[in-house]
């Protein structure tokens, strides 16, 4: 088993990438009935796909149902199970 610095264990991990954003706004729905976005700014990300729009739904720790503000600084992850990713060639 591979192990961190801190002996953790590190053969369960997804590898993965975790970028900052920023809220850029709130998309009220055109339908009542559909949730609000919160459109995000992904820094790193290529121009023509920098923002994405996801549900501003989120849960804190005590199991609240809570929303992000225009203007909050996020973290975005991206993972995937290890038997989708391959090693660069170098």
């Amino acid at each position: 088993m591979a192990n961190d610095p801190k002996g953790e264990n590190v053969d369960n991990e997804k590898p993965a990438l975790t970028l900052p954003g920023v809220v850029e706004k709130i998309v009220k729905p055109i339908v009542p009935s559909e949730p609000e976005k919160a459109q995000i700014a992904i820094q790193g990300a290529d121009d023509l796909y920098r923002e994405i729009r996801v549900e501003n739904t989120l849960e804190n720790a005590a199991g609240e149902k809570v929303r992000l503000k225009p203007g909050a600084e996020v973290d975005v992850t991206i993972e995937a199970p290890a038997e989708s990713v391959e090693k660069k060639p170098t």
